[in-house]
């Protein structure tokens, strides 16, 4: 029993971990972006702006994640893809026909690069089968 509520109290203990060091990350990344933005505006942002945006953020990603998470599972799947991403972007029409047009780019590239496989491998097969003839 003991050793069970170790167990938990460790994996507790490094899930919060490294949501600390996603947020320290997080807030290096707003801050810096805080400090090109207000280089070219003339604007300074408080400490305490940059940590509220921060913790905004967070929570916006978070919210996110989950919310890709239920969809994908909603289509009974277990991995995210392009489609739950758009889903997702549906409350901003000028974001969501962004996301639709590279999510289309995205898929025409697949294509055409499941095509070039496809094309080297039976090109491959046939010089192969040419030399064993030969040989």
């Amino acid at each position: 029993m003991a050793s069970s509520d170790d167990e938990n109290f460790d994996e507790e203990f490094e899930n919060l971990e490294h949501k600390q060091r996603l947020k320290a990350a997080l807030h290096y990344t707003v801050g810096k972006i805080c400090e090109e933005v207000g280089e070219e505006t003339n604007l300074r942002y408080s400490k305490q702006f940059i940590a509220a945006l921060t913790e905004t953020t967070f929570k916006q990603i978070d919210s996110f994640a989950t919310d890709l998470e239920l969809f994908a599972k909603h289509a009974r799947r277990t991995i995210i893809n392009s489609d739950d991403v758009v889903l997702l972007s549906r409350r901003s029409s000028v974001l969501n026909e962004h996301m639709k047009e590279k999510s289309q780019e995205l898929s025409e590239a697949h294509m055409v690069e499941r095509a070039n496989k496809k094309s080297k491998k039976a090109k491959k097969q046939k010089t192969e089968a040419t030399d064993e003839i030969l040989e």
